[in-house]
Formats: C-alpha cells, structure tokens, sequence
C-alpha cells in the first residue's frame, strides 16, 4: 500500500499471447521501483477490453488509486492492422511529393508490396518544391499547383494526405513541408495531413513510405486512443493517458493519435527497459551493457540494451509488412526456440534438435507434461529437475538422460551463438532474463558474465512501459564549415534536450542517450548529426485528450472500401508483374528471355542483378536500390529494357557510358532526375551524333551498375546495353577505369570531352586536361557546386577500344551472385551461402571466402569529400550452431581478425592471426566484399556496424586491371597510398558465362 505522497505509474503491454499490467512506485528512496501489483490476461479480440481487464486486475490489488500519476499502454493495435491488411482500419492516402525536375522516376508507393499498394495507393503529385543538400531550395512551391493537386484529393474521396520534400528533415528556415500542409487544410477543411520530416529522417522513399503507414492509419489511431481515454475514465482513473513508443520513450495520446507508427515496436523495447530496470533494482547495477533474452512459448527475441538503458537501434534501413522504413526500431534477433518448441532425436546419428517448430499455446495439452504427446522443450527441463510447479513431473519421468543432455546442449549451444552475434565486443556482459520461457536458459553461457533471473521477470514489458520517459530528437545536415564539429555537436545536443523538455521532460532529469557524427561522401563543410535526449516525465500534465466528436473519429464505412476506385492500370503493366519465386526449384527452373540475340530483362531479373551489383560494388558505389525501383516501374509500364553481348555490335559502333557522381548520401534523398540521359543527350549533339549504337556501364558495381539500363530503355533512349563494363567493381574516381587503362597518354583522352548536368538546368562540359586524375578532380569539384549529385557522360568509345577495355559478361556475373543469394535464402542454407557465391562467380579457383566473423570496430573519417575507414571483423568465439557432420554447415572456421581499411570502397584484407602474426590475404584490384551473413545482402562501407555477422567474399579481378603495370598503377594498393604492399593476386580470373550464351535457345 502506497503513501500519500508516492509517485504511482500503471504500465500496460499488449503481447500477442498475454496482455501484462503492473503498478509501480516510481518515489524517490527505498521504495522507489517497487512492483505494487501486477496481473496477466488473454489478450483480447478487442485489444482495449484486454487492456482494461488487466488494469481492473491491477486495481483490485491496491487501496487507492488517487496517486497514480500516468497510465503508460504499451499496445499492438496499429500494428495489426497493417500486418492483417485491415480495410475497415485503413485508408487510401494521396502523396504530394516537392521534388522539381527530380525522382520522379520512382514514384510513391513504388516499393510496396502489391496488396498493400492495392490497399492505400491513392493519388500522387509530383510538384515544384524540395531542397539541396546545403538547404537552398531545388525549387519553390507553386501555390496554384498544390491547389490543383488538392482538388483532385477532395474529388477521389482521400481522407489522409502524405507531403514530403526533399531533404524536407533540414528545413528549418523555407518549410515547405509546412507550408504546403496549410495550403492543404484549407483547401479541404479537416483533411488529416501528415509532413515526412514529422515520422522519420533523412532518406526520401523510406521516409515517405513510413509516412504514407503513418497516415493510412489516423483515423483508427485516433478511435483508438479515445478508446483508451473512456476506459481510463470508466476505471475512475484521473491521470494522464500515455503509449510508449519503438525508442522506450512516451508519446501522449494526440502524439499517439498522430504518429501511430512511432508504436509499432514498442514491445520488444518495453521487454527490454523493464528487464534493466528489474535487474537495477534486484543487483543494484545500472548504466551497463547487457543483452536481454525473451523467451516465450515458440521464439525467442533477443536485444542489446546500451549503458543508456535503451536498446540499441537497427540498422537505418529495415522492413515492415515488405515496405521498406527508417525510423527508429530496436535490434531486436528472433530464433526458434521456446517452451514448445518440439524436440527430436534422429533416430541413426541419435542426435538432438530443439525447435525450431513448436506447439505454441496449446502446450498446456500436447506437452509431455501435461498429458499430452509431444516431447518439448519445456518437457525436457522438467525431466532435468531445473523447473518445479509445472504439469505432472511423473509424465516426463521415462524421458532418456542422453535425450535430456542432447537438448540442454542444443538450447545452450543456441543461445551462446546469438548472443555472441549480438554482442558489440568480445568482453563478457550480463544476460537479462525474462518471458515465461526464461526457465530453459541455463545459468551459465560462453562470453557471459552473470545470467541474471529476477522477480517480475513475467511482467518486465509492462514494467518497461511504466518507466518509459519523454525524449526530443535531432536529426539533421550541420554546417561545420566554420566552426568545429565538437562545436556543432554541442549546439545539437541542446537543441535535443531542449525539445525533450518542451515535450514534458523533467529539466532536472534530461540527458543525451545518443550523439552521432556522420560524415558525407564528396562533401566538405557538411556534416549528419543524430542526437537523441531523454529524461523522466515532470508530470506536468499535458493536453492529451482528444475529442470525441472530432469528425475524423467517424471509422470508415466498410461500404466505402469495397467501392473503391480500381488502380488503373495497362495490360503491359500487367504482363510486367514478376513470376513469384516462391521455392528453390521456381529460381533453378527460371530463364531468362533471349530474343534475336537480346537479353530482355524481367523484374526478376533486375532484382537479381541489383543484388549482385551491390555484392560487386565492394562497400562502394551507393545501393543500387532506388536505380532498381525505377527500372522495375519502367518494366511494370510496358517499356523495354536490352541487354546484348559483345559480339552483337559492328566493328566501328560508338559505345556510350558514363553513370552518377557524387554522394550517395545524396541520392538516397534527391532521388534520380534525367541529369544522366541530359548529360548523355548534351554530348551526343556536342560530337555530331543522334545516338551511340550501344551503352556500357562506367562500373558495375552500386547504383551505377544498372543507371545505364534506365538510359537505354525505350521510355529514354532505347539504346541496348552490352554485358560488361570498365571496372568490373566500384571503384571511387572516375579515372579509376578499365577505358583509362588502356589509354597511355595519360591525360584522360578517352574520358573527354564529358558533359555534366545537375538535372536542374546546370550544364557544363570539360574538354581537355592535363592529367587524368585532374578530370575527376575538376569535375567533382564543380559536382559539389551542382547539388553534389549529377549525371555525367564521357566521350562515346569505338568497338575495337571497347573489345579490350571491357571487362566482358559483368552484367550476366552480377545476375548469377544475385540468383545465387536468393537461391540460399530459399533453401534456408545461409550458413552455406560463401561457398554458394564462390560457385557463382567461377569456383574456388578465382574466388573464395576470405573469413567469417563479427564486426567488434569501425571508425570513418572524410577526406577530400571520400569516406575513409577501417572495419575488424572478428572470428567469432562459439561454434557454429550447424552440427560438424551436416553437410549444410561452413566448410572452413576463421580464428584471429580480419582489417578492411576503407576509401568509399574495401582497399585491401588483412589476418591478424591469435599470435599476432598478420597475413595480407587480398588486395584492390581484386575485389573484397562484405555480406551480411544472417541473408546473404552486401553491406555497403555505410552500413558497417558494431555486432554485424558477416562475410567476407574475395575476387580475383579481370586482366584488364592485373594484366598490365598501368592497370595496377591506377587500380591497385599504390593509387590509394599503400606503396608498401604489392599486389599479389587472389587466384586466376575466370570469365563470366554470358546469361545470354547460356539462354539462346529460348530465343
């Protein structure tokens, strides 16, 4: 029972099993933290009666409920409705994107999933506005186009409506995101209006995609959360209504109402703080590192929480119902393991395997234990005498010892190399124990400090979402021009507290939880800094309550959904939907189409060669996700795209090439333009010809290994593209070229006279230089001047120089690494996916995997506008979780380290052996990959991060780099600095089969 001046929070979280409440004094001294009550109740069909039934639970317990300070509802409502593809809780949202001449190549909704797309895609405009990088405006916005956008809005029936700019998240001073929303509302009078740089950061599509979530779904948020107020107000209860959201921090019910999206992954975060702060209370130990395991019936989710007592986010990028977002998520690993999960003795080798299937919630009657006739996880504890108080103990008695060993093995074995995967280090951290499951852990793991069980484990989510606390973020491009980053940094950080106060934080209580400095490729004086504050709600209360009669309350009709308007959509876009890959024998029976000699490219065929582009970009290059989406709407509408070999071309043929330049930091948020087929388009007239009689790709690897697919399709040019390209990677300048090479006049005269257009009515042509590597630096320098992204076009090359300087059947290389990777995520056989690639790109005698492990650092820098660095990869410390005999697990173990340093792209690979003794073991210009090894995806230099598992794949480069002094000169370790390491090759080159050769006989 509480006094009358304690401080009472109620925490409320909706799994999807069990919906958990508590109570907890949250006063200062000896009591603070104290659990009061706590209940658990069937999660409910209507999840607010589910909620109430805990809380009621709750009160039952305690005397008075007048010092309740906050209820705190951690809740899976919004998220459900997306994952259910619920029309009756959805609406059609239009996009009004403010891009000028740019992006609009990939429109909204180009990535989603078609069910979903079919579900939510209502109009959208593409109209003048958006930013460069240094925040000048790209255009401004045209009051009369927005107000013609909005009356075509009004006229479809469209209740919610996205704006997003271009680098709208660093408008502060021109906002036109805001400008545009009030143009919009008063236009039509309570439409719901949402602006991007309100949900996520910088990165357009992903921004706009969370986005366009976010608003389909306002108008049930918005029934929701009043839900949540009247059951708040039928308890008797007077205090303030709060969600938590995915960062551990709270959002009041009109945050929630408006930003329902930001909930999405507040359970596992909740797991998360609550099994901290139970661990504080039970050890007295705080402010550390430590993973968090949650094991329930059938998974097993497992966290790292940060000595800032929050989890540690995933990567940038990630997905969510197929539609790919950035705003921030906890890294959270699942695996199959929980108190169901089913096990099996092979009945020859007489080994054990737990999980990963599992009886679930209906283990209370088919579990050994309770009478059923399933042998399970939970059976086996038992049986070991480690659990008491559940089932009949007589119904495991006959359960063999070796059965009983083999699956504790099993499980220990399964928990060390996740956890081991998700550690930051090899240092030994504490593991936090909750979840009903927690009973199957054992006490003791590798690489574990203390296995820490408590009590309330069972309630640690509700626990989590009562201590939740009030953050403010930044994120945003800074000047650093004329003051120090050090300094900028600070003014960041205050910024964030100060917006964290704003938002109700205690000023007493605030603190930075996270700061981050990143750098940006091939600029100078510019700098992207993340800040996040958080502190302890002040208890103000804020004005939260929405009102009833808000007419944006009113739930659509289901009337209205199914009067919809069909998509339009043409019978060519139709025949462009993709045959679906369901299994590993729809990839192996699938072939490409050859006709007449040309290779006429399909959506799976572009999903696979932009896989394989970014495995060859080497960390380099930029994604080429985007370049893909475009040339996948492209086909979707009917248009073609070629691709032929060599041989295909007369003797005296132009080939043209060229790509991008700039950062692709960038073009992840100004989106491709026409400044590639401008350029292109500008140099064809400036040397007197209509067109070149095929393209090549300036460097197969990243987003300029498919740029000139776009150019060629028949929307643009209709050009066919030839299988090759001049670098057979990325490499970072544009002298760094295979066409260069084979030019000895060493001034660049195969790349000039090139054109360069910034896509917004910029031009400019270079004609002459006095050294190569002068080229790139001029053309880079007036880049930065253009937006710092632009498309640049180089001299047309003839056939018989081409024959040479190309590196031959680099497209049909980067399809067969993609289909190879989406071949190992169909047959669940990751764990052999290095040697799978190393089939792929020509067997081990021209490749092989360099070494497998952790990555335990990396530090980046920016240098003349390059990204620099160096990542360590570490071996990792525990077995592989694939038994020795199975003929899926690794073929070789790593020990020691591996270093990559880093300029945009992977330089050279360097063992450092457990005695210290160093082996270079690969070096530019061959090619050294990383992959991500829990499926198979390249990781750009970017992407490096603390606790990645990954792979390290190398490549014997193509002749026209190794097989001359120049090629080394201007492709190996000594044209990075490194004159001290020689190159030595990695094995012998193997060219590429042509996909078409394979194929003809289709034609």
């Amino acid at each position: 029972m509480s006094s009358v001046h304690s401080i009472l929070r109620l925490g409320v979280d909706v799994g999807g099993t069990n919906t958990d409440a508590v109570l907890l004094d949250l006063s200062e001294g000896s009591r603070r933290g104290q659990v009061l009550a706590s209940a658990k109740h069937l999660t409910t069909a209507d999840v607010t009666l589910g909620i109430q039934n805990a809380i009621e639970s709750v009160l039952t317990q305690v005397q008075s409920k007048s010092n309740i300070q906050a209820l705190c509802i951690g809740t899976t409502h919004f998220v459900n409705a997306l994952v259910e593809r619920d029309p009756r809780r959805l609406d059609r949202v239009a996009v009004i994107r403010l891009c000028g001449p740019f992006t609009h190549g990939t429109p909204p909704f180009v990535g989603f999933p078609h069910e979903l797309r079919d579900l939510l895609e209502g109009p959208h405009f593409l109209l003048s506005g958006g930013l460069q990088i240094d925040g000048s405006e790209i255009a401004s916005v045209v009051v009369a186009q927005v107000e013609s956008a909005c009356d075509e809005i009004n006229r479809q029936g469209i209740h919610a409506v996205v704006v997003s700019s271009v680098f709208a998240p660093i408008d502060f001073e021109i906002q036109q995101e805001e400008t545009v929303a009030a143009i919009v509302r008063k236009r039509i009078p309570g439409m719901d209006v949402v602006c991007s740089k309100d949900v996520a950061a910088i990165g357009l599509l992903e921004r706009e995609n969370a986005s366009i979530l976010n608003a389909a779904l306002l108008r049930y948020a918005k029934k929701t959360v009043i839900g949540f107020e009247k059951a708040a107000q039928a308890l008797k209860l007077k205090c303030s209504v709060f969600i938590t959201s995915n960062d551990g921090t709270l959002l009041s019910c009109a945050q929630a109402a408006r930003l329902p999206i930001r909930t999405f992954s507040s359970g596992p975060t909740n797991s998360m703080r609550g099994a901290a702060f139970l661990a504080a209370l039970e050890s007295g130990i705080s402010k550390q590192s430590a993973l968090v395991v949650d094991i329930g019936g059938t998974t097993t989710d497992i966290g790292m929480l940060l000595p800032s007592g929050f989890p540690r986010q995933a990567a940038a990028h990630h997905e969510f119902c197929g539609v790919l977002l950035n705003f921030s998520m906890p890294h959270v690993t699942s695996i199959g393991l929980g108190g169901g999960s089913i096990v099996r003795e092979d009945p020859v080798t007489n080994k054990v395997a737990v999980g990963p299937h599992s009886v679930g919630h209906r283990i209370t009657s088919e579990s050994l234990v309770f009478g059923g006739s399933t042998l399970t996880a939970t059976d086996v504890v038992v049986a070991a005498g480690r659990a008491s108080n559940i089932g009949d103990e007589s119904l495991v008695s006959g359960i063999g010892q070796s059965i009983i060993e083999g699956a504790q093995s099993a499980i220990k074995k399964m928990l060390q190399n996740y956890l081991d995967a998700m550690k930051t280090s090899s240092q030994d951290i504490p593991v936090y124990l909750v979840g009903g499951g927690s009973i199957l852990a054992p006490d003791v793991l590798a690489g574990i400090s203390r296995v820490h069980r408590f009590p309330h484990f069972d309630v640690a989510n509700a626990v989590g979402a009562a201590i939740a606390q009030i953050s403010g973020i930044i994120d945003s491009f800074e000047d650093t021009s004329t003051r120090t980053i050090v300094q900028v940094r600070a003014d960041v950080e205050a910024r964030a507290i100060a917006r964290a106060i704003a938002s109700g934080a205690d000023p007493h209580r605030v603190a930075i939880v996270e700061s981050e400095v990143i750098p940006i490729a091939y600029t100078s004086g510019r700098c992207r800094f993340y800040v996040k504050a958080a502190g302890d709600w002040s208890g103000a209360t804020s004005p939260s309550w929405l009102e009833v009669d808000d007419p944006l309350c009113v739930e659509a009709s289901t009337g209205e959904t199914a009067s919809r308007p069909q998509m339009v959509a043409s019978a060519a876009a139709s025949a462009g939907v993709a045959p679906v890959m369901r299994t590993a024998s729809d990839i192996l029976e699938y072939e490409p189409r050859i006709k007449s000699g040309e290779w006429l490219l399909s959506e799976v065929d572009l999903e696979w060669i932009a896989d394989g582009c970014y495995v060859l970009g080497c960390g380099g290059g930029g994604s080429p996700l985007h370049t893909f989406l475009e040339l996948r709407e492209l086909v979707r509408s009917g248009e073609t795209v070629r691709v032929i070999d060599f041989s295909s071309i007369t003797s005296n043929a132009l080939v043209g090439w060229g790509g991008g330049m700039g950062s692709p930091e960038v073009s992840s948020e100004r989106l491709l333009g026409n400044e590639y087929q401008e350029a292109s388009a500008e140099l064809w007239s400036l040397i007197g010809i209509a067109k070149p009689e095929a393209l090549c790709g300036l460097e197969i690897g990243g987003a300029n290994g498919m740029i000139n697919m776009i150019l060629g399709s028949t929307k643009y040019a209709n050009i066919p593209c030839l299988d090759g390209d001049f670098m057979g990677r990325a490499y970072p300048t544009w002298y760094q070229t295979t066409a260069n090479v084979y030019d000895v006049s060493g001034t660049g005269a195969k790349m000039l006279p090139s054109t360069m257009s910034s896509g917004d009515g910029n031009v400019m042509v270079m004609t002459k230089a006095k050294r190569d590597i002068d080229v790139d630096a001029s053309l880079r320098a007036a880049c930065v001047e253009m937006g710092t992204h632009v498309g640049l076009a180089s001299r047309p090359l003839k056939a018989d120089y081409v024959d040479n300087a190309m590196i031959k059947n680099t497209v049909s290389l980067s399809w067969r690494i993609g289909r190879a990777i989406a071949l190992a995520r169909k047959q669940s056989s990751l764990s052999r996916i290095g040697s799978i690639l190393v089939d792929a790109v020509g067997g081990p005698n021209s490749a092989r995997v360099l070494f497998m492990g952790k990555i335990t650092d990396v530090g980046r820098r920016l240098y003349k506008g390059h990204t620099i660095g160096e990542v360590v990869i570490t071996a990792l410390t525990v077995d592989d979780d694939i038994d020795e005999d199975d003929p899926d697990r690794p073929m070789e173990r790593f020990t020691g380290t591996l270093t990559i340093p880093f300029k945009n792209e992977n330089l050279y690979a360097e063992h450092t052996a457990d005695d210290a003794i160093t082996t270079m073991v690969a070096t530019v210009p061959d090619l050294i990959s990383v992959l991500d090894a829990q499926n198979g995806s390249a990781l750009g230099t970017p992407q490096y991060k603390y606790g990645l598992r990954v792979l390290v794949l190398g490549i014997t480069a193509a002749p026209q780099w190794t097989g001359s002094e120049r090629g080394i000169a201007l492709g190996g370790p000594s044209a990075f600095g490194f004159t001290h390491i020689p190159y030595k090759p990695l094995g012998n080159y193997t060219q590429p089969r042509s996909v078409i050769e394979e194929y003809a006989h289709n034609s």
